[in-house]
């Protein structure tokens, strides 16, 4: 198990917020234009890199969020579930209003990632999102 697994797994089972005690999972190393999502058991990794495309437009953030809202629908429906497409709700609401990543959006869907992280853990639309605000860099 390498050092970065050791320290997920740990901190899987002392975390905060929604999933406590069922071994909470948060967004564990940003290596560059990487990112890597999952639990003590569950990994999911995304790297951008190479293209010169550099970081995504409103339009594509948009999309992920949708992408992600739509993959919720698949979940059972629990509070979490609920709250967390609320927040995304008023992120995609945010994006077509603005046409623009205002400051601060990609920080609060990546804590929303983060905080939510045991329901969609397994949801590759999680991972694409968490993929676009690792390029952004903030």
């Amino acid at each position: 198990m390498t050092d970065d697994a050791r320290g997920a797994a740990a901190g899987a089972e002392g975390g905060s917020g929604a999933g406590a005690g069922t071994g909470a999972v948060r967004i564990t190393r940003i290596d560059g234009s990487s990112v890597s999502i999952g639990g003590a058991h569950i990994t999911n990794t995304v790297h951008h890199g190479g293209t010169g495309t550099g970081a995504p437009d409103a339009a594509e953030l948009l999309e992920a969020v949708r992408e992600l809202r739509a993959a919720l629908v698949r979940l059972p429906r629990s509070a979490d579930r609920v709250a967390l497409d609320a927040e995304l709700d008023e992120a995609a609401g945010e994006l077509e209003e603005a046409g623009r990543i205002r400051p601060g959006l990609p920080a609060r869907l990546r804590g929303a990632l983060e905080r939510w992280a045991p329901l969609v853990e397994t949801v590759s639309a999680a991972t694409a999102l968490g993929g676009l605000l690792t390029a952004l860099g903030s």
